[in-house]
């Protein structure tokens, strides 16, 4: 009987290790494409590029175009209202 436990133990720790490993990995994959993103930012706004005006494309990019349009329709109606 306690050599089906220590088995069981075993596998569920080698199991338990490989999963924190590959977040590990992960982790250190995220941080690198974080680095090559702040590269890319720091080398478009070297050659004059606005990196606030890049980041909120980038983000429009990832949006639906009629969300998007709605969302400009309900702006331009409030700066209308605050004559703007």
């Amino acid at each position: 009987m306690n050599d089906v436990s220590d088995t069981t133990y075993r596998v569920t720790a080698d199991e338990l290790r490989q999963f924190i490993e590959r977040i590990e990995r992960l982790d250190a994959e995220k941080t690198e494409l974080a680095d090559q993103q702040k590269e890319v930012m720091s080398e478009a706004k070297s050659r004059g590029y606005d990196t606030k005006i890049l980041r909120k494309l980038v983000a429009l990019r990832k949006r639906d175009k009629d969300d998007i349009a709605e969302e400009e329709a309900v702006m331009d109606m409030y700066r209308q209202a605050l004559g703007m």
